[in-house]
């Protein structure tokens, strides 16, 4: 399973922006495994079968739900946030949000797709991104944000990554990127007009809220540019010049999280190949290490719990007695 910043760490820390955890719960929302019991009427899972879980719970009634924007579903939930999740054994999830696996795709894999992809294909379809255009990842060493950066770059957008880290920035170059660039330097607005003939970039990703980092975000949006933004980690409240956005034909679009539309198309981007940047694997029994290397920012790519027989297993302590 996949840890997430917000899915786990604010959940566990209480911090949650939608959610307020009371002790005892159980985390972990996106998730894969093997099939063991399916219910009655059953058809599209078999037992045997390895599937990823989109987390997302709905009505199934209203508006949102009938066009298939789960996200925007009033009564929405999340697996590991609302109810107990997949830190566990087993898990009980709706036929429609177990989605099978495609050949040569292992669990670590599978969960670090299934739903950070789900988002990264909503935004991407909600701001008709085009093979060819400039897309700027802001926080593009985080699970999400590189997957965002990889799987724009394997759509044929000419992507610009960034990232505060000098040593992140490093490996996000390897992901095919056109360049890597870090926000907060006095030269990135120079840098990104430079790398875009002067025309600025068509889609920006921004995930992070941070009110520095989106001013300039904004001085490199091109004409008919579109902002999309599914978190304000960073602070949430930016100013946003009305006049510029109107005369400059801008968009600014929020997008909640993935659905299941957007959670099926990932799968037709891995059968071409596609996959997802995984930072470290921790057995079940270290996920308060997992959490600790989150929370320190020591990763590129996602962090995933592995759930092995042997994974529930805690490590002999040999602190106290190193001989």
């Amino acid at each position: 399973m996949s840890v997430g910043r917000l899915l786990d760490l604010s959940a566990r820390a209480g911090t949650h922006p939608y959610a307020r955890i009371a002790p005892p719960h159980v985390l972990g929302a996106e998730h894969a495994g093997t099939v063991a019991a399916v219910g009655a009427g059953v058809e599209s899972v078999r037992v045997g079968d390895h599937v990823a879980v989109v987390p997302i719970l709905t009505c199934g009634t209203c508006a949102a739900c009938a066009d298939g924007a789960l996200e925007a579903c009033e009564s929405t939930r999340i697996m590991g946030v609302h109810t107990w999740g997949a830190y566990a054994e087993f898990t009980v999830v709706p036929e429609a949000n177990a989605l099978v696996v495609p050949a040569g795709v292992g669990p670590a894999e599978a969960a670090a797709l299934v739903w950070s992809g789900a988002v990264a294909e909503n935004q991407f379809e909600q701001a008709v991104l085009k093979p060819g255009e400039w897309v700027l990842v802001h926080g593009a060493s985080s699970a999400l944000g590189s997957l965002t950066a990889a799987l724009a770059v394997h759509r044929g957008a000419r992507v610009i990554a960034g990232s505060r880290s000098a040593a992140k920035r490093a490996r996000l170059a390897e992901l095919g990127v056109e360049a890597v660039v870090d926000p907060a330097d006095s030269a990135f607005v120079e840098r990104v007009r430079e790398l875009t003939g002067g025309a600025g970039v068509d889609l920006v990703i921004d995930n992070l809220g941070d009110p520095a980092i989106w001013s300039a975000t904004m001085d490199v949006l091109a004409i008919r540019g579109r902002v999309v933004t599914s978190g304000a980690f960073l602070g949430g409240k930016v100013e946003l010049d009305l006049l510029r956005l109107y005369s400059r034909s801008q968009r600014v679009i929020g997008v909640r999280s993935g659905n299941l539309r957007s959670a099926r198309r990932v799968w037709t981007a891995v059968e071409a190949g596609f996959r997802p940047v995984i930072d470290r694997s921790f057995p079940i029994a270290a996920a308060a290490e997992a959490h600790r290397h989150l929370e320190a920012s020591a990763n590129t790519g996602r962090v995933v719990l592995t759930t092995a027989d042997d994974d529930w297993a805690a490590a002999p302590d040999t602190s106290r007695n190193p001989s």
